[in-house]
């Protein structure tokens, strides 16, 4: 691995004799893991019943090392969300946040979604979750992973932080912003990550990330908490930023990590001796939290959970909207497949069909697809949007054609007719191929695999017409 002069020599610099297992760590293998999705993980056993060899993260519950070798991203059960490919390091950083269910949160930079399908488990489906990227094209993505995962309280915006600023002032409980970095933590995976790199671009991020801090700022009720991460070693956009912001904002406060997260597994607190000297207590900095690769198997994380002092307001109570019941015809069509499709008689009923039988629910067309908008959540109206929640179906000809984000959000258990596949059977539905079914079945069917949900297929006289979406379905 080519890493760059300037890096070398600056890592040197900050580490002295500990520098030299630092640049031993690049040569070790790339750190895999993956993170179990909780919204599917119904009998509390995904982690004994995946066919992969796995060991526990100790700063994440719901986090595992993984063999790359393996390949579980090319496994059916990814495309079910049942779990979610990520870095072990970067999963200490919603652990830090520690969301509640009930909690309004947004993940200000959100894409690929990692993090944002990490919050969303958490949050276990009450509450309300706000993802937002810069990017069109990634925020797309992060799109597909609040799909794919079954995320029901969750919009999806693409904007610039000061939009959103603009559009939620002091609105959200709890702000992750995993800023946009240098990426030094990045070198041992992507090479791109090496090419980009200078010390120049380390200090046009620094400034960046201040930008982004003083949305954030703005959109954080008075009593909230904003957790700001990077995956970069540098001190200009660790320690040093957080410096500059608790100078220059005397209303929050940091929280040590070592109260929210196990006290071992190589985890530490931010360095005072990285800090400039301007900061009155350099002692407070080791609040911070700090992963390096050398310490612990990961590539590397910053992070530190900042409160905004003050009472925290009831936003609950502030933006809770009654919904609006529809006219009679725009919604009857709904509420008719619901009838005939769902188990709405049973006693058990997971949160997501209570919720989808909520008449007086916040229901809304987006021309002819319908969404559920999720509780709590204020007008939408002039902000840029993916998603805008739980996308239900789509009007077409008076007839209802269910959503793939509603079947993402189901369990066998909620439909009346669920076809289970085994292995095979499930790759050929992924691929888009017609799979038989129960001769028995009619019309829309629930498909799944390990009694988790894929898609929609539509069955009659024994055959299962494929409705896996055309974009998402795998080629080998």
């Amino acid at each position: 691995m080519n890493l760059p002069e300037d890096f070398i020599h600056h890592m040197r610099e900050l580490l002295g004799e500990e520098a030299g297992s630092f640049f031993q760590s690049y040569q070790e293998p790339k750190t895999y893991g993956l993170r179990i999705n909780p919204l599917k993980d119904y009998n509390n056993s995904f982690a004994e019943d995946l066919p992969f060899t796995l060991s526990p993260v100790g700063w994440a519950r719901e986090g595992f090392y993984a063999v790359a070798e393996e390949h579980p991203g090319r496994h059916p059960l990814h495309e079910a969300g049942a779990y979610y490919i990520q870095e072990p390091s970067a999963m200490a950083v919603v652990s830090l946040l520690d969301p509640k269910p009930g909690e309004i949160i947004c993940d200000l930079c959100a894409a690929p979604g990692g993090k944002s399908t990490q919050i969303a488990g958490r949050l276990a489906g009450k509450g309300l979750l706000a993802a937002n990227e810069i990017f069109s094209s990634r925020a797309k993505v992060l799109s597909q992973n609040i799909e794919r995962f079954g995320i029901g309280n969750c919009i999806v915006c693409n904007e610039p932080p000061h939009r959103m600023a603009e559009h939620f002032p002091s609105f959200f409980q709890k702000i992750l912003v995993d800023a946009p970095c240098s990426g030094e933590g990045m070198f041992r995976k992507d090479n791109t990550a090496i090419q980009e790199w200078s010390r120049n671009q380390v200090s046009v991020c620094a400034e960046r990330q201040k930008s982004i801090l003083e949305d954030a700022d703005r959109m954080l009720s008075t009593g909230g908490v904003m957790v700001y991460s990077t995956c970069t070693f540098s001190p200009e956009e660790d320690e040093n930023i957080i410096e500059w912001f608790l100078e220059t904002h005397p209303d929050y406060l940091l929280e040590d990590w070592r109260t929210i997260l196990p006290n071992h597994c190589g985890l530490e607190g931010g360095r005072k001796e990285f800090c400039t000297g301007s900061f009155a207590s350099a002692e407070q900095i080791q609040k911070t939290l700090r992963l390096w690769p050398h310490k612990l198997k990961g590539e590397g994380h910053f992070a530190a959970r900042l409160r905004k002092t003050g009472k925290l307001t009831d936003n609950l109570q502030i933006h809770t909207k009654k919904g609006r019941r529809k006219k009679t015809e725009d919604l009857d069509d709904y509420f008719e497949f619901i009838q005939n499709f769902l188990c709405t008689g049973q006693t058990d009923s997971s949160y997501t069909i209570t919720d989808l039988l909520t008449p007086n629910a916040n229901y809304q067309y987006f021309k002819e697809e319908l969404y559920r908008i999720p509780e709590h959540m204020k007008s939408l109206r002039g902000i840029k949007l993916v998603r805008a929640g739980l996308h239900l179906g789509t009007r077409q000809k008076n007839r209802f054609k269910p959503a793939h984000a509603l079947a993402k959000a189901l369990s066998p258990k909620d439909v009346v007719q669920c076809h289970e596949c085994d292995f095979e059977t499930a790759l050929r539905y992924l691929k888009g191929e017609t799979i038989p079914c129960s001769a028995d079945y009619r019309s829309w069917t629930l498909v799944s695999y390990q009694n988790i949900s894929l898609g929609w297929g539509k069955a009659q006289n024994g055959i299962l017409k494929n409705h896996y979406p055309k974009g998402l379905r795998i080629m080998n």
